[in-house]
C-alpha cells in the first residue's frame, strides 16, 4: 500500500504524464467549445442590447458595460483555452463570470437545472481546476513558457 501511495505520488509532483496532459487537453476543449458557443450566442444571437437587458433584469451595476464583458470573457476566454494560450487568465476570468452567474442569476432557483446553479457551479470548478493545474504539454502556452532544451558545453581542465 506504501509503494502505491508513494507512486502516485510521485506521478503528480513530478514531470508532467502524457496522460495527465491529454486529460487536461480534453477539459480545455470541453470548457472552450462552451464558452466559445455561449460567447458567440450572445455576440451573434442576443446582441449587446439583449444581453445588457437580461443583465438590467437581473439587477447587475452597469449592465451594459457587464453585458461586454461577460460576451469578450465567455468568447475570448473560451477560444483562449481551445488554443491553450493565456489560459490561467482565461481560466480566472471565466471562473469569475461563472461564480457571479451562480450566485446572481441561479442560486435562488436551486440546485437541478433548468435555471439551478449545478451548471454554472460545474463550469466554475472546472475553470478552477484549469487555472491551478495549467494547460498542460499540449498548448500554445506551454510552446511559449517551456524552456528549450539545448545543449550547453562543458569545460574541462587538464590537470
Amino acid at each position: 500500500m506504501t509503494t502505491r501511495t508513494a507512486r502516485t505520488s510521485q506521478t503528480f509532483q513530478g514531470a508532467s504524464s502524457p496522460w495527465i496532459d491529454r486529460g487536461l487537453l480534453l477539459m480545455r476543449v470541453a470548457l472552450g467549445l462552451v464558452f466559445v458557443m455561449h460567447g458567440g450566442q450572445k455576440l451573434f444571437v442576443f446582441g449587446h442590447a439583449g444581453v445588457a437587458s437580461g443583465m438590467a433584469a437581473l439587477g447587475l451595476p452597469f449592465p451594459g458595460l457587464s453585458a461586454a464583458l461577460i460576451t469578450a470573457v465567455e468568447l475570448g476566454g473560451g477560444i483562449a483555452l481551445l488554443a491553450g494560450a493565456f489560459t490561467r487568465v482565461a481560466a480566472f476570468l471565466i471562473a469569475g463570470a461563472m461564480a457571479v452567474a451562480t450566485v446572481s442569476a441561479h442560486l435562488s432557483n436551486g440546485f437541478f437545472m433548468p435555471s439551478g446553479f449545478e451548471y454554472t457551479l460545474t463550469l466554475m470548478l472546472s475553470s478552477l481546476a484549469i487555472l491551478m493545474t495549467g494547460p498542460g504539454a499540449y498548448s500554445a502556452d506551454n510552446a511559449w513558457i517551456a524552456p528549450k532544451q539545448t545543449e550547453t558545453p562543458s569545460l574541462r581542465l587538464a590537470a
